[in-house]
């Protein structure tokens, strides 16, 4: 009895110290945050795009906020949590340390988005200009994004992993970046999958379908022409399994370029992503089955060039597109909106005005392009975007 009154009044000293105690602060925290409203119209098509669970896509007013958290631990140590809020619901975008030995070797380990591509570096609603990201990284503002299943590589990507990571400078102007990780991986739980389900990747569990993890890296140079000038080429790659037996591979690979003079900036990049799909279920598939049409390729790339008109007036001018090729599922009635080659194209016209630091307006106009025509006989779409967004 004795020992246990001990342990007792041992647990309560110690809460009201933690409580009265000074708190051992870290090297420094920091908070921020951004959060954009978008409406979203298409005026060529007929009725609310989200009918059907959002089978077309998905219009009117929708809201991405972001709220992040640094914490420097140490000179070596840090850490990050973000959570982020979309049409997906709650998401945990990041939780992960950071160790860095170097500036050439950091060690990173949570959930994070791996390194690939130059634009998941700014996929935050306010890092890039226009209210969509562009079509290889689309999710829900792609149309026809049931039947095409998104982009190539949806971002964000948040998984579980482990990334190493580091820069290594040339003198003052050149700069290599690299990253090489593995993660889980993205995954399906059907029986016979088709393809990968990006929607599983955000479910409550983030637990991995198979033992395999998949591997992949970035390398970037860049090369400074000035003092407010420089130019980026970079290359990625990702491989791994989505089947629950590692049966079916997915491959990715994507090149990058950017050149900035001073506020002028011009961006292109490219990604294709070659996934098996399970010839053995009961799913009518278009093409005879074989090793040569037990896949099928996505094609993404776009380019974008951001342009200052005044202090705070930018204009943005984008073309992206994607292309898919391979064996598909056809439906029960014997419609499809893909084909053996089905392909997209968009244009965008749109303007970035600051209201002031912190506080922004974007407004764009869309023409789609689509290679079939849909169940209305509509292969051109015409939609637009006003979104405000903020940052604090």
């Amino acid at each position: 009895m004795t020992r246990h009154l001990f342990v007792f009044v041992a647990i309560v000293l110690a809460v009201v110290a933690s409580l009265v105690a000074p708190t051992a602060r870290a090297a420094d925290r920091n908070f921020a945050g951004s959060a954009q409203l978008d409406y979203h119209y298409v005026a060529t098509h007929k009725g609310n795009l989200n009918q059907g669970n959002g089978t077309y896509g998905f219009d009117g007013l929708t809201l991405e906020a972001t709220a992040k958290v640094a914490v420097d631990v140490s000179d070596r140590l840090s850490a990050n949590v973000k959570v982020c809020f979309g049409c997906h619901g709650f998401e945990l975008d990041m939780a992960y340390l950071d160790y860095r030995v170097a500036d050439e070797l950091n060690i990173r380990a949570g959930r994070f988005s791996p390194s690939f591509g130059s634009f998941n570096l700014r996929h935050d609603v306010a890092n890039h200009k226009l209210s969509d990201k562009p079509l290889p990284y689309d999710m829900g503002r792609m149309l026809r994004l049931r039947a095409w299943n998104m982009g190539v590589l949806p971002s964000p990507f948040p998984d579980n992993g482990v990334e190493i990571n580091g820069t290594r400078w040339f003198g003052d102007r050149a700069q290599l970046d690299y990253a090489a990780y593995a993660v889980a991986g993205f995954r399906s739980l059907e029986k016979h999958p088709l393809d990968i389900d990006f929607r599983q990747s955000r479910t409550p569990y983030y637990i991995d379908n198979n033992g395999l993890p998949t591997v992949g890296g970035r390398v970037a140079f860049t090369y400074k022409l000035g003092e407010l000038s420089d130019i980026t080429v970079g290359t990625s790659a990702m491989y791994g399994h989505y089947d629950a037996t590692n049966d079916l591979a997915y491959a990715i690979v994507g090149a990058d370029f950017a050149l900035r003079v001073k506020r002028t900036s011009f961006r292109m990049e490219y990604l294709a992503r070659r996934t098996q799909l399970d010839t053995t279920g009961t799913a009518v598939l278009a093409l005879p089955t074989s090793s040569a049409r037990d896949h099928f390729i996505k094609h993404g790339a776009y380019a974008e060039l951001e342009q200052p008109l005044t202090r705070n007036l930018d204009l943005i001018v984008r073309v992206d597109g994607m292309l898919r090729t391979g064996n598909y599922a056809v439906d029960t009635s014997g419609q499809t909106p893909i084909t053996q080659r089905s392909s997209v194209v968009r244009y965008t016209l749109g303007t970035y005005y600051a209201f002031e630091h912190g506080f922004r307006l974007k407004a764009s106009g869309e023409v789609w392009q689509f290679s079939d025509a849909d169940d209305d006989g509509i292969s051109i779409e015409l939609g637009g975007h006003v979104a405000f967004v903020g940052t604090f």
